[in-house]
């Protein structure tokens, strides 16, 4: 029997980084945020294709990721480590010529004497990370002998329609960027390229978008998912179908079963709600997503039988439209797909 398959399409996170570099304005460079294995689809495979595609800087999360990532880039490419530093790292970061994001005045003191390269990010009303108004003077003060080579700040609700908060916080990160003139500004993700240019400064870092992920509703689909049909079962009319007998048959049903659950990325909340397809047909999933496996309701689709494979992401449905039936949003489903996939890269 087959495995399930992802099936990761770098041509088309290539157009879609071309896409938002466009958006952003001859002006302005286009970086690449690639945390969590870039979004699920692989780092090492992603980070290249786009640096081949003309990308100059990358975003990570933690330092190992860095780390993995610079083997994949080669020397050539800056990249940033968003969680930014802590005393004894340095050797690490040298090592790989990373840049740390320092947000606290605690990261600025432990990097100031080891001649780093790194960014500064501001707190302009996230209240997650970045230096306050009044952390900023004293941060510059205590920089000794770190590079900084971009101050940047992270927009809450670029993805609000109608929201007025972007431009509040835009009008902070000018404020608050004066502190450290001639040095290029960081706004806008993904969500900020499409507010317009008043957001884009001096480096715009997509990420989701470039995975096929809102808010960018024009970007073109990255990731499919199949799975083959392991069993198909006759359910009488009363019987129950998965943990907890959350579904039962109204009818004689056919229930076909597939090796995906949610040690698989399958969000559990979508059982019962969520759908796959057969060429083209919905197959509405029936009782819960266990572990391992998931079953769908086939009564009326002649053409699923076992072996036949399914799709969960593909044509017939994005990574969003999953992730509304499980009751969340698209980064959470790009970036819960588990190691269990046979994995291919196109293009």
């Amino acid at each position: 029997m087959p495995s399930a398959v992802i099936a990761i399409d770098l041509a088309a996170i290539r157009a879609n980084w071309r896409a938002l570099d466009a958006l952003s304005g001859p002006g302005t460079e286009t970086a690449a945020v690639v945390k969590a294995d870039a979004y699920g689809c692989g780092a090492a495979e992603v980070g290249p294709a786009l640096a081949a595609e003309g990308v100059r800087s990358f975003f990570v999360a933690h330092l190992a990721e860095g780390t993995a990532l610079r083997i994949a880039v080669g020397p050539d490419p800056a990249i940033y480590v968003l969680n930014g530093f802590s005393a004894g790292e340095e050797g690490a970061f040298g090592a790989a010529d990373l840049r740390p994001v320092l947000s606290a005045p605690e990261q600025v003191a432990a990097a100031a004497p080891h001649g780093l390269r790194a960014a500064i990010q501001f707190d302009t009303g996230m209240n997650r990370l970045g230096l306050e108004a009044g952390e900023i003077a004293p941060a510059r003060e205590a920089l000794g002998t770190t590079e900084v080579t971009l101050v940047m700040s992270h927009l809450h609700s670029s993805d609000v329609p109608g929201d007025v908060s972007p431009e509040a916080q835009r009008r902070t990160f000018e404020e608050m960027r004066a502190a450290f003139p001639g040095i290029p500004a960081s706004l806008a993700a993904t969500g900020g390229v499409l507010l317009g240019d008043a957001f884009h400064f001096d480096l715009a870092r997509p990420g989701v978008g470039l995975f096929g992920g809102l808010p960018f509703a024009e970007a073109r689909p990255v990731v499919s998912l199949h799975a083959p049909i392991l069993q198909v079962r006759e359910v009488a009319p009363g019987e129950a179908v998965g943990y907890g007998a959350t579904w039962r048959a109204e009818r004689p049903s056919r229930i076909a079963t597939i090796p995906v659950g949610y040690a698989d990325g399958l969000i559990r909340a979508a059982g019962n709600r969520g759908t796959a397809f057969l060429d083209g047909q919905p197959l509405p999933f029936a009782g819960r997503v266990s572990m391992d496996l998931t079953t769908l309701d086939v009564t009326d689709c002649p053409a699923a039988v076992p072996g036949a494979m399914v799709e969960l992401l593909g044509p017939n449905q994005t990574v969003d439209q999953l992730a509304e039936a499980a009751g969340t949003i698209g980064y959470e489903i790009l970036t819960s797909l588990g190691h269990r996939y046979a994995r291919t890269h196109t293009g």
